[in-house]
């Protein structure tokens, strides 16, 4: 039983929006679904709200033979259907397509990038920026043939203004790779310069960990081993693979999600309060927990982590078929689709705290939250088995319905003296009245001020392979499991509960 405590709503002031630095946008890949579903509706946004200067230009590059205004076209149904959209108006529309602009070409070959330095000046004699960010949304193994391209034509260096470059996930696939193109990148430009982004850094709750737990005296002095017994963090989607059989089937949920989007979750729990909010100091403190994880064994692979597949079932009771019915996925197909791990943050802080980290597709509910929970009191003075004694629990929703809950122990109404769950929830929504900037926008204009505190960085992005890297290697030399092992809509695969279970906890329902 649960009883709903509602904050007070906020008059909020309405902030002081900042302005990137004028630029030119250089998208490879932009006719790519990132670029119609969140890079355009992004800057989209920005340019309404008076973040871009009006220099502000947008160059999309791809394959497909097309013009300005058939890339204009494209760009538009996109927008105006995009649920991260804000301002989509006709007449917005217009004003901002007048600063998009299009080049096909093939950029793994070394011979475009000399019309692409050429198709640039053009557009900067026309009144676009000086300051160049190139944006590297592509399949990953265009990277390296991109970036070197770019160092090839002189476009990594920039006389008249910045150059900056965002390189999007995955960064490498393994180690030995995430190494070989952090090698690539460091030749052609400087670690300042680079931007290699995780989207999920940039959602609103996500930077909110932060903020509260360093911003609340109340709560950051029971933060460690001596009062929290475990952490839950857990990625649920009730999507299916979306047409992208072929990516998934390279890729898996490992390292799609662990391995960048919930590592990320654990360090903003896990790290120490930094001395600054600047990129340097808090990209240092979430390293430092990194460092703390130990690479684990093949037999502690076996018995600490957990994989699955989804078989046929039915979401939101609409029969969905399993992973390997799905378009381009091998029909004997042993891509995990669902990961559990519990890791172990081996500093001072947090020596002997589980951390369990769960990340699915198909489902029983989308849910992607950050559970504290904390130890039982040492005695059930208001019950006769301490079993009943609820631990108390700090939710950090990441989404849906972002914002925080806090379960704790009341009492029971009666003359019983008996204690209940009660819940104290806080919701964005409902207590600031408006909708959070979606979270490419906060990345896209902090990479135009030039703050890299919300990307990772060379060693981060290294120090979480070398944790995932040997999960991988163990997984392909284990018994494989013996999937499908999960149904669609569920809650996961049986052996993730046991592998809670072993230390006498339970994943929170996915239902609540």
């Amino acid at each position: 039983m649960s009883t709903l405590v509602q904050p007070v709503p906020h008059k909020l002031e309405t902030p002081s929006l900042p302005q990137g630095d004028s630029c030119l946008v250089v998208i490879f890949g932009g006719t790519g679904d990132l670029t119609r579903r969140k890079l355009i509706p992004a800057l989209f946004d920005l340019a309404c709200v008076g973040c871009t200067n009006r220099n502000f230009r947008v160059l999309g590059i791809g394959r497909t033979e097309l013009t300005d205004d058939d890339f204009r076209s494209r760009l538009r149904e996109g927008t105006a259907t995009s649920k991260d959209t804000r301002n989509f108006s006709d007449g917005r529309w217009h004003d901002f397509a007048r600063r998009l602009h299009y080049l096909v070409g093939d950029a793994s070959r070394s011979d475009f990038f000399p019309h692409l330095k050429a198709k640039i000046e053009e557009l900067q004699k026309q009144g676009a920026s000086k300051n160049i960010l190139f944006y590297v949304s592509t399949s990953a193994s265009l990277a390296p043939p991109i970036v070197e391209g770019l160092g090839e034509a002189g476009l990594a260096r920039n006389s008249q203004g910045w150059t900056r470059i965002i390189l999007e996930k995955p960064f490498g696939r393994d180690l030995n790779s995430a190494q070989e193109l952090n090698e690539i990148v460091s030749h052609v430009f400087e670690e300042r310069s680079v931007y290699r982004i995780d989207h999920y850094l940039g959602k609103e709750t996500v930077q909110n960990i932060m903020m509260f737990r360093f911003g609340n005296s109340i709560f950051e002095p029971v933060w460690n081993r001596n009062y929290v017994e475990y952490v839950e963090i857990t990625a649920a989607e009730t999507l299916g693979v979306e047409g992208r059989g072929e990516f998934y089937e390279e890729t898996g949920a490992l390292r799609d999600m662990v391995a960048n989007h919930m590592l990320q979750l654990l360090m903003l729990t896990a790290m120490e309060p930094p001395v600054a909010f600047d990129a340097d100091t808090v990209r240092g403190q979430k390293e430092q927990v990194l460092r703390a994880i130990r690479p684990m064994s093949k037999d502690e692979v076996a018995k600490f982590t957990v994989r699955g597949q989804y078989g046929p079932g039915k979401i939101d009771g609409k029969p969905v078929p399993g992973y390997r019915q799905e378009p381009g996925v091998n029909p004997n197909s042993l891509t995990e689709t669902y990961a559990a791990v519990e890791f172990h943050v081996d500093n001072w802080r947090w020596a002997g705290v589980p951390f369990y980290v769960r990340a699915g597709k198909r489902l029983a509910k989308p849910l992607t939250e950050v559970a504290v929970h904390f130890k039982r009191t040492p005695q059930a003075l208001f019950s006769r088995n301490p079993e009943d004694v609820h631990h108390n629990v700090i939710a950090l929703r990441i989404q849906p319905n972002e914002g925080i809950a806090l379960s704790f122990g009341a009492k029971q109404p009666g003359q019983e003296m008996r204690a209940i769950r009660v819940d104290m929830d806080f919701s964005y929504h409902d207590a600031f009245g408006t909708d959070t900037p979606a979270a490419y926008e906060t990345l896209l204009l902090d990479a135009m001020r030039g703050d890299a505190t919300l990307f990772t960085r060379r060693d981060e992005v290294e120090a979480e392979w070398r944790i995932i890297t040997p999960i991988e290697e163990a997984w392909a030399q284990l018994p494989p499991s013996p999937f499908p092992n999960y149904p669609a809509g569920s809650e996961g695969p049986q052996a993730a509960n046991q592998l809670i279970k072993y230390d006498r906890f339970a994943w929170r329902s996915l239902q609540v």
